[in-house]
């Protein structure tokens, strides 16, 4: 009997109904989460909170059924729940503010005993460790939801449901806590379910993604194909647009031809309504007129309409993504209007075209060309999600509507900011989506410390502006006008280079190729092989080099890869220190682009120095790199599931794929007489690929008797690509 509830599901929900007097909340809902991490999506309103709630018991539940490892907990008291290992981390924290951190994690460690401890919390989240003496109520909003996930963390569940995780967190804090999910799924102890309205974050942490909508599940997707349909996004969960399930149709009556009235005069100031205060849903009562209009906000500005239909038809906004190049001056003009003044004029000075953009969440208005009110239309959900009392959603708002308006301009030569680590975090991921070229420079205070979190996988300079940027004063003029000089001439090279390019006849294609030192020789026999077709661009695969390879891709800017070296994958799904993300590959599904495969480094997981290597992984075999990297061989059982995971991806790519398995070993370490050689590991490894790989004409497995750094298999490779890509490289050439 116990054998079979811990095969069950961890989680089954059937036909569960739910009301709120005449409200009918929950429709026939039809869930089951078997075991890792599964998202839950939808927009305000659709009954998502509704089903966290019914599963733990915390409202009545009028039919169906909803067992959790087998065991039917439907209508038990929420104590008993929670006791039989069900955790839940709710919507706003619910944190006491009289008890200390020290305290909440006490209290909740004593429910079930297991591997997460008091200490451990603190190891996974040094903040708070840092914080353990401070009440609730006076964490910021980033440190509240540590505390709450650590909360639920304490109690060991099986089933752990989070209700949006990471709603109103910087983006950095946001990062944290997607991690965080997908070490626990990888750890399999524990079952997660994620409410979330962060699409980025749902579709990164689960395979697959439920969207809901009206009370029921609507349907169930594969992540990766969610997060590369815009249009679906839009659709379901008003993404980008302020979309409906179906399109609205004006219908003329009894056939007749209605004309469009005229579009009002706005030659005076405007009168902007930012949604309604309070967020309408389905049993919620209309919010009175008078709420509304104080909410209004008056500019004297034209506004940018999110409606594409209305948007085309405006000139003025047609005209801001045309026209001579500009460089944007973006930052919080409430606080650092005077500085982000100052480096404007510099750049105006060297005869380019500036524009100052206004990324403030205060509300207040400011002298700018564009202001923060046209940026917050830029957000799915309006205005209202950027203008609220909580300054950490705030700031993740108006950092996707500052996204959203800058993928929308077509004429950005350079971008400049300066201010804090809010600034940075609100400006960063609109300039990581720009293309790698574009000059990108952020002058702040955190650029002393860890930059990765903002600079991501893009080309952006982080300047460190040595005082604070509060005011003008001999320094921070210094440092300020550097960095604006320093951008100007990026810009003005850049606009040169293109210039002068467009006058000559194209270049090679690029090709982006991986590579690890382990295998070095392979790359540079691939390089020298390919050098006079094709332009190749070696990436190193320390986690950012694939995302910046497939930044590139995605972009438009590489027309193949050769991804040799794929051992992030590794570091990924084994806890190492250089992993991917979990959108590897995904940016050659979408793009077709010709791909050709293999196995480097996948013998190996990537660690610091020998005291940093987790717990679980003592009595493994190790390599000492240097005194900063230890290496660990993978095991069969870690080959296996390396192979499966990249076998899901690869049957998903469209274009030509050849991936290739060296026979001799996938390392310079795992090759005979060497310390990885493990030719047992590798045959689990190629195993896996060859049973889950759907091969076709166009998607291929080959096996060479060699190892990855002889010659015969990179020659194997480059014959590949040549064929995958045809010989347009050469012809091209020949033709000059």
């Amino acid at each position: 009997m116990n054998e079979a509830r811990r095969s069950s599901a961890a989680l089954e929900v059937r036909g569960l109904d739910v009301y709120y007097g005449h409200s009918h909340a929950l429709q026939g809902v039809d869930l089951t989460l078997e075991s890792g991490v599964f998202s839950v999506v939808g927009r305000n309103g659709m009954g998502k909170t509704t089903l966290c709630k019914a599963i733990m018991g915390l409202v009545p539940v009028s039919g169906g059924s909803i067992r959790v490892r087998g065991e039917d907990v439907t209508r038990r008291p929420p104590a008993q729940i929670a006791r039989l290992g069900v955790g839940y981390v709710p919507q706003g924290r619910r944190l006491w503010r009289s008890l200390s951190v020290d305290e909440h994690l006490r209290l909740a460690g004593g429910m079930r005993a297991g591997a997460w401890t008091v200490e451990r919390i603190y190891d996974t989240f040094p903040r708070l460790a840092e914080r353990k003496d401070h009440g609730g109520g006076q964490l910021s909003g980033g440190e509240q939801q540590m505390l709450a996930i650590s909360r639920a963390l304490l109690t060991n569940p099986h089933l752990l449901i989070m209700d949006e995780p990471t709603e109103g967190l910087a983006p950095v804090i946001v990062t944290q806590v997607e991690e965080m999910l997908l070490r626990l799924g990888e750890d399999g102890d524990m079952s997660v379910l994620v409410i979330e309205q962060n699409i980025g974050v749902a579709t990164a942490v689960s395979r697959n993604v439920a969207i809901m909508v009206n009370g029921r599940i609507n349907r169930i997707i594969d992540s990766a194909r969610l997060a590369a349909d815009r249009e679906l996004q839009q659709r379901l969960l008003g993404v980008g647009l302020h979309a409906e399930l179906e399109p609205d149709v004006d219908i003329a009556p009894s056939g007749r031809e209605v004309k469009p009235a005229p579009a009002p005069r706005r030659d005076g100031p405007l009168r902007i309504y930012i949604s309604n205060p309070t967020l309408p849903t389905r049993w919620s009562q209309p919010v009175p007129i008078a709420r509304i209009e104080a909410a209004a906000r008056t500019v004297s500005t034209q506004v940018t309409r999110l409606d594409e239909a209305v948007r085309r038809q405006r000139e003025p906004s047609a005209a801001q993504a045309s026209g001579p190049p500009v460089v944007l001056v973006v930052g919080t003009l409430d606080t650092k209007g005077p500085e982000l003044r100052y480096i404007r004029d510099i750049i105006a000075e060297s005869g380019l075209r500036a524009r100052l953009v206004d990324v403030s969440t205060s509300g207040k208005h400011s002298s700018c060309d564009v202001s923060a009110q046209e940026i917050a239309l830029n957000h799915g959900r309006g205005g209202s999600a950027v203008f609220g009392p909580d300054r950490g959603a705030a700031v993740t708002a108006m950092a996707d509507a500052f996204a959203s308006w800058l993928r929308r301009q077509g004429n950005v030569a350079g971008v400049i900011s300066a201010g804090g680590s809010g600034a940075a975090s609100l400006v960063a991921p609109a300039m990581r989506t720009l293309p790698v070229g574009v000059p990108k420079l952020i002058v702040s205070s955190v650029a002393s410390g860890d930059v990765g979190p903002y600079v991501g996988p893009a080309d952006i300079t982080m300047m460190h502006s040595v005082t604070d940027v509060q005011g003008l004063n001999s320094i921070s003029r210094a440092v300020l006008a550097n960095g604006a000089n320093a951008l100007a001439g990026m810009v003005k090279a850049r606009l040169e280079a293109r210039a002068a390019t467009a006058r000559e006849p194209r270049g090679l294609p690029s090709v982006g190729i991986t590579m690890f030192g382990v295998t070095t020789p392979a790359v540079q026999k691939i390089a020298a092989e390919l050098r006079d077709d094709f332009e190749c661009l070696v990436f190193h695969a320390t986690g950012v080099g694939g995302r910046s390879m497939e930044k590139l891709v995605e972009s438009g800017q590489l027309a193949g890869v050769i991804d040799l070296t794929t051992t992030e994958i590794c570091d990924l799904l084994m806890g190492g220190v250089f992993p991917a993300t979990e959108d590897r590959l995904g940016a050659i599904i979408r793009s077709r682009l010709p791909y050709v495969g293999s196995v480097g480094a996948l013998d190996m997981v990537n660690f610091g120095a020998p005291d940093t290597i987790p717990e679980r992984y003592r009595g493994r075999k190790f390599h000492v790199h240097n005194p900063q990297v230890t290496l660990m061989r993978t095991t069969a059982e870690e080959n296996e599931r390396m192979g499966r995971w990249i076998a899901e991806r690869l049957n998903q790519m469209d274009g030509p794929v050849r991936f290739f398995l060296p026979e001799g070993g996938v390392s310079a370490l795992d090759a005979r007489g060497q310390p990885f050689w493990d030719p047992e590991s590798d045959a689990a490894l190629f195993r896996a690929l060859e049973r889950n790989v759907r091969q076709t004409g166009n998607r291929q497995i080959v096996r060479v008797p060699k190892n990855i750094n002889d010659p015969d298999f990179a020659a194997a490779i480059v014959g590949a690509f040549r064929t995958l890509f045809g010989r347009a490289g050469a012809r091209r050439r020949l033709a000059r």
